[in-house]
Parts: structure tokens; C-alpha cells; sequence
């Protein structure tokens, strides 16, 4: 059996998606370098804002951009797959930057690996999740418990998960989650009828998509990447 590979977990609070996403692209850069010696798992957070992927989804918005713009709610365009969705707190969402070729990953076996990790999570908590290979994601007798969308860029990984644990879901009822009409979003929560530990979850998530990666978790600071992203320096694991 191959030994795990080792690889770095950045673990944020409840953090902006700008900011978030400028590291993603700020990582992704130094793993293609080689800056950033080894993977990297980001689990996060964010406050409410709608993202659309590269399928668009304007189309998918229900209510007017300045209704959401009333509500402190931002529409931001990204690059990763799929179409509309909503992330705010009580979400777990999980942004891998891997090396496809250093880990021999096919897309489709991360795209795999991301549903089948929310799936066991689920099941830690006694909910019973599958994922869908037409309709990317973890689904609870046709609702929808988690979203995949990610984003290859020279053999670099980015995008990801997103579960919902806790989330408030009425910002879904103002679009077509993922672009599917009529779609209905779940939870943790709701699926088992009480307020769920999110420190619980990320450790089950995290723990469950490092074992099919075949990946070692070590924390990192995000001081530490982000003097790693920003200079040509070589992270030791004294910097942890």
C-alpha cells in the first residue's frame, strides 16, 4: 500500500470568499512553483454571497441583483464548474489545491473523492447521502446536501465542497441551486433534526477526503501560506 502523502490543512475561520479566492489563486501559483512544497486542504466558512460558475446562472437568479445588493448579499463571478450557488455560515466548505500529477489524480476521481467525502461525513452523523454522477453533488433522497465544482489550472486543483451543516437555506429558494430548477437543498441539521457541531464536522470531512486522497494532514497558519504564496521560501514544518 502506497504511504499517505504528506500535506498541509489550513484551517479559517469564517472568512470573505474575495479573500479566500485571491489565496486560492495565490496558492495555486506557488504549488505550480513549487514555493509551496507539498498539497494543501482549505476548510472555511464564508458570510452570504452568491458565486456563478463558469455555465453562467444569471439566468438561474430569481430575485433582482439589487434585492441582494439591499441585503448585503454579492453575486461574484468565479471560474470553478457548475453554475449558481449560495455560500454563508453553517457551511463547510473545503477548497483542495492539489497537484494532479504529483498525486496521479484524474479529474474525475477528485470529483469522486469530494462527493464520497461528504457521503461518509454524512453518515458519521447517521444521514443517508450518495453521490450522483449527472447531478455532481451529495444528495438525501433528491435533496441536495453538498456541492462539487472545481477548477484544473496547469494540473492544479482548486474550488471544491461546499456541505451545509447548519446553514440558513432560504437564500437557495432565490435561485436555482447549480442551475437545476425545482431543486431542494438540505442539511445536517435539518436531516437530523438538531444543531450539528461544525468543529465536529470539519474534522470528519477533513479526516474522510485525506483518506481517500491518500494525503497526511498536518496544520498550517495562514500567516504561514501566505508568506509561502508571497515569497520564494520553502515551507519547513516549523512554520506550522
Amino acid at each position: 500500500m502506497t504511504p499517505p502523502r504528506p500535506a498541509w490543512l489550513l484551517d479559517l475561520p469564517l472568512s470573505a470568499y474575495p479573500a479566500v479566492h485571491h489565496l486560492q489563486l495565490q496558492c495555486i501559483a506557488a504549488r505550480r512553483s513549487r514555493r509551496l512544497d507539498r498539497d494543501l486542504i482549505i476548510a472555511t466558512e464564508h458570510p452570504p454571497v452568491f458565486t456563478l460558475g463558469r455555465r453562467g446562472g444569471r439566468e438561474n437568479l430569481l430575485v433582482s441583483e439589487k434585492t441582494l445588493r439591499d441585503r448585503g448579499i454579492s453575486v461574484i463571478p468565479v471560474e470553478r464548474g457548475g453554475d449558481i450557488t449560495f455560500h454563508g455560515p453553517g457551511q463547510i466548505v473545503i477548497y483542495p489545491i492539489l497537484d494532479l500529477g504529483v498525486g496521479r489524480y484524474k479529474v474525475v476521481e477528485l470529483v469522486e473523492a469530494l462527493e464520497e467525502a461528504m457521503v461518509r461525513t454524512a453518515a458519521d452523523w447517521g444521514v443517508i447521502a450518495r453521490g450522483d454522477k449527472k447531478q455532481r453533488g451529495a444528495w438525501v433522497s433528491g435533496r441536495k446536501l453538498g456541492s462539487v465544482g472545481i477548477t484544473i489550472r496547469r494540473s492544479i486543483s482548486f474550488h471544491g465542497l461546499a456541505l451545509n451543516v447548519n446553514t440558513d437555506l432560504t437564500p437557495f429558494s432565490w435561485v436555482n441551486p447549480c442551475g437545476i430548477p425545482g431543486c431542494t437543498m438540505t442539511s445536517l441539521s435539518l436531516e437530523t433534526g438538531k444543531k450539528i457541531s461544525m468543529p465536529e464536522v470539519r474534522r470528519s470531512l477533513t479526516a474522510h477526503l485525506a483518506g481517500l486522497l491518500n494525503l497526511a494532514l498536518s496544520p498550517v497558519s495562514r500567516t504561514a501560506v501566505e508568506e509561502l504564496a508571497a515569497d520564494d521560501i520553502k515551507l519547513s514544518p516549523d512554520s506550522a
